[in-house]
């Protein structure tokens, strides 16, 4: 299903390939010869998404773009199942691998990859055919993959960059968890609320 989204409705290279059940919505370019499978939402909320040329988007992957930061994905790219990845910068012949995360900020340079539950965490930079391995979180530029033990260790690489409450909500962390959280869901929802903007283009190409 294609959604017209603030005015803008996603762009598919004729030889691209959308399952039905796909949902790209608002300003979303997809490249030549790339295949959209089955349950993969693609959603620009405030900013835009490209994907590049023969790439594939695999069953339920969630991909974001945000106004502070576009989602970019070029050539070659594989994002497996039940991947997330917003407003972050994918470089050429990466392997993003199921369940795996890249969030706001980060970038992957050619041939990286995050293997099966990895997370590029916000504002990293995952250098040229580095490996994030299974469970691994990377924080920090030049990029720092630490397993999950190291709590500590993530948490001090995100403040680099403020810490992900400022970094992605633009809120204010002044350590009470709840008025974090109320603060930052009253901006989210409100800017969610444009979702009822949506529509079907038309019947473009059927809807699908």
């Amino acid at each position: 299903m294609r959604f017209r989204r603030h005015g803008a409705t996603p762009t598919v290279d004729p030889t691209a390939v959308i399952a039905p059940t796909a949902v790209l919505s608002g300003a979303v370019m997809i490249g030549p010869g790339t295949h959209v499978l089955h349950g993969a939402v693609l959603t620009a909320e405030s900013g835009s998404i490209t994907v590049g040329a023969r790439c594939v988007i695999m069953e339920h992957a969630v991909i974001r773009g945000t106004k502070a930061r576009p989602a970019i994905i070029k050539d070659h790219v594989l994002v497996g199942p039940h991947a997330y990845l917003s407003g972050c910068q994918i470089e050429d012949e990466v392997f993003i691998a199921t369940g795996a995360m890249v969030f706001n900020g980060a970038r992957m340079d050619r041939a990286s990859s995050v293997a099966l539950g990895g997370a590029g965490h916000i504002g990293c930079h995952v250098p040229p055919g580095v490996r994030v391995p299974i469970g691994w979180v990377a924080v920090g530029d030049p990029a720092v993959p630490h397993p999950p033990g190291e709590d500590a260790d993530i948490r001090a690489g995100l403040m680099e960059f403020g810490g992900f409450m400022p970094y992605v909500f633009g809120v204010e962390d002044r350590g009470d968890r709840g008025q974090i959280m109320r603060e930052a869901m009253a901006l989210y929802t409100q800017s969610l609320g444009r979702h009822l903007e949506e529509r079907v283009p038309d019947q473009l190409d059927g809807g699908v």
